[in-house]
């Protein structure tokens, strides 16, 4: 079927198909969130920018869509604050008319082997991680319109098991079952959940306390043998938030260059 088809067929699905889709991509300062935004904006999405704390990087992120000429505004949100998360998508409704899309792309890392991680990191980094994406996940499950996309946030090394990564990955393995489960959940709404799974990606969230030694050794794990970039993982979300993605749900998509 031509792409222009299928898209016909999905608006045919979706009565209110010609409306303008809006996008919150939280986590959207930087790294992959910020790639996601300007990839979105340039598939005509109005884009929320969901961030923590850095103003300045969410402005100049908004920026990086208004220049290419899309449509962006920044709210800040603590991701697991049910009240501020609350409020981050009624500003989506009320200042585009609705939420479509959304791609939870904040998160949190600490590595260290498992003997020796103080448990209080475990308890932040478990705070933004799992309990962030299950309030992010409640709401996108009540405020999504029929025809919409969830996304979120997974890691291969959920599957590789690369040691210092025990914390992190047993966030992220809690990510893919509750996406799995909300796939599921939300049967006979048209709105597809799926997680993406990066392997190593060159953002300052993995590049950090990293040395070059470990990183070309990192780069080198691929069949592709380099690094991942924001912009390859943007391009996944992309597919998946598209009508073109919209027979894919309830999975985890392993965009790592080939490693296994």
């Amino acid at each position: 079927m031509s792409a222009q088809k299928t898209a016909d067929r999905y608006a045919a699905a979706d009565p209110h198909a010609d409306r303008p889709r809006v996008a919150i991509v939280t986590g959207g300062s930087r790294g992959i969130g910020r790639e996601t935004a300007r990839r979105l904006a340039a598939d005509r999405f109005a884009v929320l920018i969901g961030y923590a704390g850095n103003r300045e990087l969410a402005e100049a992120a908004v920026k990086d869509v208004t220049d290419g000429g899309g449509t962006a505004i920044a709210f800040q949100a603590d991701v697991a604050d049910e009240q501020q998360v609350s409020a981050l998508f009624a500003t989506a409704e009320s200042e585009f008319g609705g939420v479509d899309v959304v791609v939870h792309a904040a998160g949190r890392m600490q590595l260290a082997p498992i003997a020796e991680l103080d448990l209080a990191e475990l308890d932040a980094l478990h705070r933004t991680n799992i309990r962030g994406t299950f309030v992010v996940a409640q709401q996108a499950a009540r405020r999504i319109r029929s025809g919409g996309a969830f996304v979120t946030f997974s890691t291969s090394v959920v599957g590789l098991a690369f040691p210092g990564y025990g914390a992190y990955s047993a966030g992220k393995g809690a990510v893919e079952a509750l996406t799995l489960i909300l796939a599921r959940e939300l049967r006979g709404r048209g709105i597809t959940v799926n997680a993406v799974a990066p392997g190593p990606t060159a953002t300052d969230l993995f590049l950090d306390g990293k040395d070059d030694q470990t990183i070309a050794r990192l780069a080198a794990q691929p069949p592709l043998e380099r690094l991942g970039t924001p912009a390859d993982i943007a391009e996944v979300v992309a597919f998946l938030a598209s009508p073109a993605g919209h027979w894919i749900n309830g999975q985890v998509i392993r965009a790592n260059g080939g490693i296994i």
